[in-house]
């Protein structure tokens, strides 16, 4: 008989739901952790640090007012055409950070998956974090424009939280598929920069969604992003259309069913991680 007994670990993904967040809460620190590491990751040996996070939406803005505002000669409906695009640039970029980061951290963890129990959403979830620190922080740089601009002067403002929350969900059942999703089909982990750079075009990010036909309106809101940032220019700019009541009911809906779909699906594949990983 051997001296050693051996034991087999195994991740029960029909256990309580209920549970399953608990033993989240119980593994925050390693939470933390992981999303310091990351951080210190991403801004290490650079030059400009955590600035990146400023300079990023800059940039972004800035090809898009040359291409979309000069070039294209599109309408901002009355406001200064950089600020228009900057304030859908700030959810933009974290959904699409988001999307790219979490798509690969299971299979990027793989050796700490298949040797130690935690919860693996944790991983998901720490990449979201670390995206909302660069979301804070050029936040900070949208208001400081607004502010010198003279363009925040509407109460809608402190509505904001409301889209940021609608934003994170998002970005939270969005991340939970494609981690999932990657580690069983690796090819897809290729697709989704395509997919990324087409919702960026697909989205009301360089253009207003009132540039719609109204008939089409209804089916372009679908798009659980388009809602998210009508809802930021609303609250940074007081743009508001009549249609965002609609935009803002169906991004909701949309996204709750991601979120509830993308964690059933990440618990039922997660028992199985460590296996085909």
């Amino acid at each position: 008989m051997s001296d050693h007994a051996q034991f087999d670990i195994v991740i029960d993904s029909s256990g309580i739901q209920k549970e399953y967040l608990k033993d989240l809460y119980r593994y925050r620190e390693l939470l933390y952790f992981f999303t310091w590491r990351d951080i210190i990751v991403r801004y290490k040996q650079t030059a400009l640090g955590i600035l990146w996070a400023l300079f990023r939406p800059i940039l972004n803005m800035s090809v898009f007012a040359l291409v979309f505002g000069k070039i294209a000669n599109l309408p901002s409906d009355g406001v200064n055409y950089p600020l228009f695009v900057l304030a859908a640039m700030l959810p933009w970029l974290l959904f699409a950070g988001c999307v790219i980061d979490t798509s690969n951290t299971l299979v990027n963890n793989a050796a700490m998956i298949s040797k130690v129990y935690f919860p693996r959403m944790i991983l998901p979830i720490s990449n979201i974090l670390v995206n909302f620190c660069d979301f804070i922080v050029t936040l900070l740089l949208l208001f400081i424009l607004f502010l010198f601009s003279g363009a925040l002067t509407t109460w809608t403002i402190v509505l904001l939280p409301i889209f940021i929350s609608l934003n994170l969900i998002l970005c939270l059942g969005i991340s939970l598929w494609m981690a999932a999703v990657t580690v069983r089909f690796r090819d897809f982990r290729f697709l989704i920069p395509f997919i990324v750079q087409f919702g960026l075009f697909i989205s009301p990010v360089g253009y207003g969604s009132f540039l719609v036909p109204e008939p089409w309106r209804w089916l372009y809101f679908l798009n659980p992003m388009a809602g998210i940032i009508e809802g930021f220019r609303w609250c940074c700019l007081g743009i508001y259309h009549t249609d965002l009541p609609l935009a803002l009911l169906l991004s909701s809906l949309i996204n709750f069913i991601l979120l509830i779909t993308g964690f059933r699906y990440f618990r039922k594949m997660e028992r199985i991680f460590a296996d085909i990983i």
